[in-house]
């Protein structure tokens, strides 16, 4: 057993090591923005972390287990400016928690289940502006300290459990207060004793939304001469009859916006009634929207009899069918029918309609006209409307429109230039399809305008006048679209306003030179994903307001550089990120410049090399330019000595075998031979060599010894070396026999071609030619050397016949006598036999 000592011992250093690894010491916070924004989001912390700067004016502690703030928990953070503490469990907030946070602008404490707040719980945030308490148990607005937060703009307390809409008396601080969302709570009355702060302090600029409370009853005149700048009512009422007791009770309100309707998962309502907007008639309304109201119908427009004199009338995720005809005494200047299931485009025709959006619709027929002389914004995007001709001012009944947005429809024609809508300063087309738009300057009326829109419209430039008369064009977007050859050609001269260019995604491989030197307004200029080979920077010289260039996502290879090129002087950002960049030496000059401009361009870090494969995934900068300042002379050496080293090589391996024979011949030279004679052969003319060459020769008078490769090379040692160390060292004369199988072995002519080095090199060797039959003149001049050799040297020819073989042998033996050795009595053998002088031919 362990003894309790023993085991304290080992415990506490354990223990302390143990509480040294708090959450804190491992860094857990995510650095968004040095030294300024940081986000702790769920890493488990139990208290605020102190291992951040003192420096931090955004901090996200959101989603960890803080349950208990202590006094002056921030203390250490005097610059906060947003501080988020959602689902943190804080249970308790102890007295100037929040001291000394003089510069904090919005408090986020969603979802924490505070047991009770404290007069001095939000002392010392003397410039809040934004309160965001949902959903932490609030039972009232009594129970919020907030009277002393002079500067607050913004107070949410949704999802919460406040059953009284009583405004505190400390309202009457709060004058700075904007908006207030009490939505989600238990609000189910309203009275006027509840209201009487804003009777005393007046709210002008006050909105209100009180969503989602199931309200039953408003007091009559509870609003009554109260003025709001919104007021959002979306499902409160369980029935018509109560919506409508409660619009008569808002009787006296002025609003500049009200909106009803209810929520997609929250309906109330089962049918809608007309009726429940006859209160309207009692309020004063700038603006009025309705939203999510199943059954709600327009086929009398009466409905909107107490509407006639608002300014501003929308119509948001409604089943309507059709839209009946709008009294010409109804004075809308603003109509939004977004996303209302309207089957057919609704014929409007309405003198005092200034705007106008009909949006996500999804009808299914053509566009129809309209009748809108003082219409100054349209906007029909997103509705798949096919426009059969486009545009003219007789389409849309007036000559004021400035603003005209058709994205995202289906085929329009461009039938017509513009005509009588010479205001138009604003023109989308994006992700429609546009038909003729090359076939003329379909623009150049347009000299007001100032935005263009032709993203993805399918459109591809071989008119070069397509932007002719666009002289005042500030915002110009063709991304998605393509050009004739790839290249942009000198299509913008008439946009010397231009400030923005977007030609991303269109195929583009070149860039005339003279493309941009129109544009000397131009800031920012997007030519992403395309297929650029190189880029220039020299077009851009002469763009002094240039302050963006993205190239990023092509194939660029290299940078060219001109020599005495300067910067635009504004250019702050260059992006040439997602390319092929070249890591050579050849490109040296555009890496180094990327080195020497890296504060400028975008993602440096990210821009990696492509080629050459020993650099590809690298980092351009880790590019060395060390490695390119090799000097010529040192090259040159270098390439010289290759070629001297590449020769030699060359030269030894071609001379191997003959350098092998003469280093043989120096060896041996001064000794015997072993062998009269080495025989050079076909292996198919072999049974002639072993029947009739050995067996005479060597069992003749005088015998001979010749060399035989199956017989006297040694086992374990390469051929060549056999040939050279076995058969010419140590042999005085070389027979080789011509054949036809002979010409025809490269082993024949390896050892024929030795055999001519050997007899060179030896003075007393020679070669004995033995011609076994008759070959070919054409065959035997595939070997120059031999077929020159034979011509002019003495030869033996093999005969059939007896006497022919008779003088073969007598010629054959006094040759290979010629130069042998005496005997031990000093008498040569030769004299023992009588031969004849060898015959030419």
């Amino acid at each position: 057993m362990i003894s309790s000592s023993c085991l304290a011992r080992t415990l506490i250093p354990a223990m302390a090591f143990l509480s040294c690894l708090r959450p804190e010491s491992w860094d857990p916070c995510t650095e968004v923005v040095p030294n300024i924004t940081y986000q702790c989001m769920e890493v488990n912390l139990y208290k605020i972390p102190e291992n951040l700067p003192i420096s931090t004016e955004n901090l996200d502690l959101s989603f960890n287990s803080l349950r208990h703030l202590g006094s002056h928990n921030f203390s250490r953070f005097p610059e906060l400016r947003v501080l988020d503490l959602s689902r943190c469990g804080i249970q308790i907030i102890e007295d100037d928690t929040y001291q000394g946070l003089n510069h904090l602008s919005t408090l986020i404490l969603t979802g924490n289940p505070v047991q009770h707040l404290d007069l001095r719980t939000f002392s010392g945030l003397s410039s809040l502006q934004k309160l965001v308490a949902v959903e932490i148990n609030l039972n009232s607005l009594e129970d919020l300290p907030i009277g002393h937060l002079k500067t607050l703009k913004e107070l949410n307390v949704a999802h919460n459990f406040i059953h009284s809409f009583k405004l505190p008396e400390y309202f009457s601080n709060l004058s700075n207060l904007e908006y207030m969302d009490l939505s989600n709570n238990q609000i189910h009355n309203i009275y006027h004793k509840d209201l009487q702060v804003l009777y005393q302090i007046p709210f002008h600029n006050l909105s209100l939304d009180l969503s989602l409370n199931k309200i039953d009853f408003i007091e009559p005149g509870a609003f009554k001469d109260i003025r709001l700048q919104k007021l959002v009512l979306r499902s409160n009422f369980d029935s018509m009859d109560v919506m409508k007791a409660c619009m008569q009770s808002l009787a006296g309100l002025e609003v500049y916006e009200l909106v009803l309707g209810e929520f997609k998962n929250e309906r109330q309502l089962n049918e809608f009634d007309k009726s429940a907007l006859e209160g309207l008639c009692n309020l004063t309304i700038e603006n009025f929207r309705i939203a999510l109201w199943d059954e709600f119908s327009l086929d009398d427009i009466g409905v909107f009899h107490c509407l006639e004199n608002v300014s501003a009338v929308s119509l948001v995720n409604l089943y309507v069918d059709h839209l009946e005809r709008i009294p010409k005494e109804f004075r809308w200047k603003s109509l939004e029918l977004i996303d209302c299931k309207f089957e057919q485009f609704p014929t409007l025709t309405l003198s005092s309609l200034e705007r106008f959006v009909f949006t996500a619709n999804k009808v299914t027929n053509t566009f129809g006209e309209l009748e809108l002389p003082s219409l100054e914004f349209l906007d029909l995007s997103r509705n798949g409307l096919s426009f059969r001709s486009c545009c003219s001012s007789r389409d849309f009944g007036t000559e004021r429109l400035k603003h005209l947005d058709l994205s995202f429809n289906d085929i329009i024609s461009m039938s017509s230039n513009f005509v009588g809508l010479e205001q138009l300063e604003h023109l989308d087309f994006q992700d429609s399809t546009l038909k003729q738009a090359n076939a003329f300057s379909i623009f150049l009326s347009l000299t007001k305008l100032r935005y263009l829109d032709l993203s993805n419209t399918n459109t591809h430039v071989i008119f070069k006048g397509i932007f002719r008369g666009l002289f005042n064009l500030e915002v110009l977007k063709m991304a998605g679209n393509s050009f004739q050859g790839n290249s942009l050609p000198n299509i913008l001269t008439d946009l010397g306003n231009l400030t923005f260019l977007d030609l991303s995604n269109c195929q583009l491989e070149k860039i005339v030179p003279t493309a941009l030197n129109s544009l000397r307004k131009l800031q920012v200029l997007n030519m992403s994903y395309n297929k650029l080979l190189s880029f220039d920077l020299s077009p851009y010289e002469n763009l002094s307001s240039l302050q963006v260039v993205d190239v990023s996502f092509n194939r660029i290879v290299t940078l060219q550089i001109q020599e005495r090129y300067h910067l635009p002087s504004k250019l702050t950002l260059l992006n040439v990120t997602q390319n092929d960049f070249a890591c050579a030496c050849e490109h040296q000059t555009s890496l180094q410049w990327i080195k020497d401009h890296r504060q400028l361009l975008v993602g440096v870090e990210r821009m990696l090399c492509a080629t050459p494969v020993d650099m590809k995934g690298l980092p351009v900068l880790s590019f060395r330019n060390t490695t390119c300042q090799v000097s010529k002379t040192i090259i040159s050496v270098s390439v010289l000595m290759v070629l001297m080293v590449s020769l030699v090589v060359v030269l030894v391996y071609k001379f191997y075998f003959h350098l092998m024979l003469l280093a043989g011949c120096k060896r041996y030279g001064r000794g015997e031979c072993t062998y009269d004679a080495f025989v050079i052969y076909s292996s198919h003319d072999e049974d002639w060599v072993r029947n009739e060459l050995v067996k005479n020769l060597e069992e003749g008078v005088p015998p001979f010894r010749l060399c035989l490769h199956y017989r006297d090379f040694i086992p374990g040692v390469a051929i060549s070396a056999n040939i050279i160390q076995e058969g010419f060292h140590k042999s005085r004369k070389v027979i080789v026999v011509v054949s036809k199988n002979f010409i025809q072995s490269r082993w024949c002519i390896f050892e024929y071609e030795i055999a001519q080095t050997w007899q060179f090199l030896s003075t007393c060797s020679g070669i004995i030619f033995i011609i076994l039959q008759k070959v070919e003149k054409s065959l035997l001049r595939q070997q120059v050397e031999l077929y020159r050799l034979l011509n002019r040297n003495t030869y033996l020819e093999w005969e059939d016949n007896a006497l022919g073989q008779h003088i073969f042998w007598r010629r054959l033996r006094k040759a290979l006598l010629a130069g042998k050795p005496q005997n031990p009595e000093g008498t040569p053998e030769a004299e023992n036999t009588p031969l004849e002088a060898t015959s030419g031919m």
